[in-house]
């Protein structure tokens, strides 16, 4: 059996978490994939696809209920396999902002989402799940229109994860609670952990629907309301979501869409006065502004933001598996992943073996048609293409040896070859900034102490990864990092119980996990006199 095809078995099988990861690796290991004939005309999947877009409405949705924006402006969605258009969406801007906004209000004030018991709230996000389980070919295929990415990825990875994450925070809806305290003096003191109130949320593209999870699962199991604002190249499984919560009964005014441009609608939620905690997903840039606005109101606010993760390849490692890890760090998902493994530090005494095999894994990714048998779809518009390629160029002016790639792949679609380049250093712009697309750069390391410096010597800290079968070197390394997440002889695991989030420029807070609820919640200290009190 192929690699890719364990990988499908193991899909079909049941539960996908571990599974699928191991499977997703062999694929990349055993490069099988790159045998597979890429799908270059509209298969089923993308009518499927098409149909299930066509039947969204081009409205926001509001108090429950689907809206025109207030200006009546559409925005077109386009299909990055073919830089045509596919639908068209609502426009939301501040207008429209504020009109969820008062809904959301509303609910949390007077509705019955934050009355009715954590059980029930449970229960409503566990349907919800259901819901999302019974529709997951949907999600699928419009994951795959709206972002480019492989339908193989979006059924195994994007639609599953999400759909789990929402039953984890379903468990944790009824597990909210505070402390009692002893103190000094005939007093009972007790912490209640209260929902915040109205959250404004901002999603980004590369994700669309996971990411959508992640912020709204916590979030709703602590009793809040919410805007949602998802990223205007990528808002159909937001928009499908949104009629799945209603269908499910949960109440109005509880989630609302907005779909919209980032300055205006984005720019709103981050500026509403009436929104008590905002939380964004995007690029470093993006997030200070969302921070500068939050702080000129003094409202708590989570970032989850770019990264330049340093993957660090010991000398004792078993090079062909290095090769494949570092491979799937870097260019799962088209390279737009945060997280991605872009700085691969490489010893010297496997450096020259290190590059040839993992030019060679490059040169094997097959790049074609999201809905057929392929490992790279196209980048996910335009902008984020030019992007790309310019970085690029900024590899070749600096002297990085080209290796493979390079180019645009196509004469039609986002799709840019699977670009390594070898000799990188430091000073480079490939090496210090965030390229969220498939350029990986490979450079040479000595010592431990130096590659330290150099993997820390970064404005981010959002993920590292270390390949050693030294228990000395990965015990040293992975405390000497400055990342939230370290990876050991594995990369691009999320768990839904695992937080996840940055140092420095990488964000602030933590996705996932009970620590994202502490995101969600305010901790209020109660006292109450006792009187007579057989003990204390």
């Amino acid at each position: 059996m192929t690699a890719l095809a364990a990988a499908r078995a193991c899909l079909s099988s049941g539960p996908v978490h571990n599974g699928f990861i191991s499977a997703l690796s062999g694929i990349v290991r055993n490069l099988s994939s790159a045998a597979q004939p890429a799908h270059a005309g509209e298969t089923k999947h993308f009518q499927d696809a098409l149909l299930y877009a066509k039947r969204l409405p081009a409205k926001l949705f509001i108090d429950g209920k689907w809206q025109d924006a207030v200006s009546g402006r559409t925005i077109a969605v386009v299909d990055p396999r073919t830089e045509e258009t596919v639908i068209e969406v609502a426009e939301g801007d501040a207008a429209d902002v504020d009109k969820a906004v008062k809904a959301a209000r509303k609910a949390f004030d007077i509705g019955p989402w934050p009355r009715m018991t954590a059980k029930e709230r449970g229960r409503l996000l566990y349907k919800l799940a259901d819901a999302m389980e019974a529709a997951a070919e949907e999600l699928a295929v419009l994951e795959t229109l709206d972002n480019g990415k492989p339908i193989f990825y979006s059924r195994a990875a994007d639609v599953p994860l999400s759909i789990d994450h929402f039953r984890y925070y379903a468990g944790w809806a009824d597990k909210i609670h505070g402390k009692t305290i002893p103190v000094d003096g005939p007093y009972l003191a007790y912490t209640l952990h209260e929902p915040i109130g109205v959250v404004g949320q901002i999603i980004p593209w590369n994700f669309p629907l996971l990411m959508a999870a992640w912020k709204l699962g916590p979030a709703l199991a602590a009793g809040n309301t919410v805007v949602l604002k998802p990223a205007e190249q990528t808002p159909m499984t937001a928009l499908r979501l949104a009629q799945l919560a209603q269908e499910v009964g949960i109440p109005d005014g509880v989630i609302n869409i907005v779909t919209g441009l980032g300055p205006t609608a984005g720019g709103a939620v981050a500026t509403h006065k009436g929104i008590d905690k905002t939380a964004f997903t995007g690029s470093t840039e993006v997030g200070r502004i969302v921070a500068r606005a939050a702080a000129e109101q003094l409202k708590p606010c989570t970032l989850e933001l770019g990264g330049k993760s340093p993957i660090i390849v010991c000398p004792d490692v078993d090079v062909d598996r290095a090769v494949a890890d570092a491979h799937m760090a870097l260019f799962f998902n088209h390279g737009q992943c945060c997280a991605a493994g872009s700085r691969v530090f490489v010893h010297e005494a496997v450096y020259d073996a290190f590059v040839a095999k993992s030019a060679e894994a490059a040169a094997n990714r097959k790049v074609g048609d999201p809905f057929g048998h392929v490992d790279q779809g196209p980048q996910v518009d335009s902008e984020q293409f030019a992007k790309v390629m310019s970085y690029i160029d900024s590899g070749k002016r600096d002297g990085a040896r080209l290796m493979v790639g390079g180019k645009r792949a196509g004469a039609r679609g986002y799709y840019i070859e699977p670009t390594v380049f070898a000799d990188v250093h430091d000073h480079m712009q490939i090496a210090r900034e965030e390229i969220f697309g498939p350029v990986q750069s490979i450079m040479k390391w000595s010592t431990l102490d130096e590659v330290i410096a150099r993997a820390n010597n970064t404005n981010y800290g959002l993920a590292a990864g270390v390949f050693s079968r030294d228990i000395n070197a990965v015990n040293t390394l992975t405390r000497a990092l400055r990342s939230g997440t370290v990876w050991v002889n594995c990369y691009n695991l999320y768990d839904g119980a695992v937080p996840f989030g940055g140092y420095k420029e990488s964000g602030i807070g933590r996705e996932k996990g009970e620590y994202a609820l502490s995101n969600y919640t305010q901790v209020k200290a109660v006292y109450v006199p006792l009187e007579n009190p057989a003990w204390r």
